[in-house]
């Protein structure tokens, strides 16, 4: 169970992302969750000074494709850094293992590969609720979490 609320963090911290480029790609998959979490993420953003037409939103099927979507991102678009977003929620089966073992450690091979902030935006949780408790509900929304953190590698890296 998540101890903090996603959405809080020190503004003071944070650099300013007026001269940054951010690509955003989302799962269309749970999209009641992803939707908030990409509103989250592109308002965050805003926020600390990113413009709009500096934040380019795609979309995949599903939180399999994030890394996927995110390589052609990064290989097509002049982007500092990238923010994966989806939300994988536990069945019945194994899947839910498979697919999370996937898309993280393709998402740190990303990061590597392209020396390149590729960000770890994906929900995985054991229910729904869970995932509307991290998508703007009780614990705040993991897109503002993502952006944050993708501000703070950007300037990491300048």
């Amino acid at each position: 169970m998540a101890t903090k609320n996603l959405s809080d963090y020190d503004i003071t911290k944070v650099p300013s992302a007026k001269n940054m480029k951010f690509g955003i790609v989302v799962s269309e998959w749970n999209y009641e969750i992803t939707g908030a979490l990409a509103e989250g993420a592109v308002s965050t953003l805003l926020k600390h000074g990113a413009k709009e037409e500096n934040i380019i939103v795609s979309h995949v099927p599903g939180s399999f494709e994030l890394p996927l979507g995110g390589q052609f991102m990064a290989e097509h678009e002049e982007v500092d850094a990238i923010i994966l977003l989806g939300c994988v929620i536990q069945g019945e089966t194994r899947h839910f293992d498979f697919i999370c073992q996937g898309v993280t450690q393709a998402t740190a091979d990303l990061n590597l590969k392209y020396n390149k902030p590729f960000i770890f935006g994906v929900l995985t949780t054991e229910n729904e609720e869970q995932a509307k408790s991290r998508a703007g509900g009780r614990l705040g929304n993991k897109g503002d979490e993502a952006a944050v953190t993708a501000i703070k590698m950007v300037a990491l890296k300048e």
